[in-house]
């Protein structure tokens, strides 16, 4: 499992050779790691083999274009809440957008592409991502904490940590929920209400668990 502090990854689909080296040049500077698939095929592949912060694209592919392999990227359970952003040149269709979107896509950029626009774009992504592994990383403290109080001596068994401790540690994890739940609800991206919601259960779950220890 992955967590907060290691680098996200972004896929980056395209046909071109020329676009993918444009593209990686272009995200260089965002020091994440960066994978590169020339097809909807190869893309589905490597959703399947690893977790990415983001996908770029290209509407305009053989075979498998854009559309439809966003359009599997969103059917699949493991893959269906990757970002995706569509990349397509300047003289296509005016619907191209609006099918982006109704396919869940959750942005839509024209070529040629201002390097300035695409990585900004891309790191709010990146910063929505971090806060979802901040999140499990918070989350997986809480379940060895919980598994720590269920070896007290009222279980018959020794305390890993003292009811001091654990205290403290909740609190501190609650504090820092608190933050990334304050921020998120101030970012007008996709996803972001939802995680918020995600963090403010985890905060309602560790009040009752303090309350539930308070009177215990």
């Amino acid at each position: 499992m992955t967590t907060p502090t290691e680098k996200s990854s972004i896929l980056i689909v395209d046909d071109m050779e020329e676009n993918l080296i444009a593209l990686q040049a272009v995200l260089g500077p965002l020091e994440q790691q960066l994978v590169t698939a020339r097809s909807g095929e190869e893309a589905l592949k490597a959703l399947l083999r690893q977790d990415f912060a983001l996908v770029l694209l290209d509407v305009l592919m053989p075979g498998m274009d854009g559309f439809e392999t966003a359009g599997n990227i969103k059917r699949l359970d493991q893959t269906k809440d990757v970002p995706i952003i569509l990349l397509t040149g300047t003289d296509v269709d005016r619907d191209y957008a609006y099918r982006g979107y109704a396919l869940g896509a959750a942005d839509f950029l024209s070529k040629p592409i201002d390097p300035w626009v695409l990585r900004t774009k891309v790191n709010v992504f990146l910063d929505l991502d971090r806060k979802k592994r901040q999140l499990a990383d918070q989350s997986e403290q809480l379940r060895r904490l919980l598994a720590a109080e269920h070896t007290s001596p009222r279980a018959g068994h020794p305390v890993e940590s003292p009811a001091e401790s654990i205290a403290e540690q909740l609190a501190h994890i609650t504090e820092q929920l608190v933050r990334v739940e304050v921020m998120l609800r101030g970012r007008d991206i996709p996803g972001a209400p939802e995680l918020a919601d995600r963090i403010a259960d985890l905060e309602r779950a560790i009040r009752r668990l303090e309350a539930s220890r308070g009177t215990g």
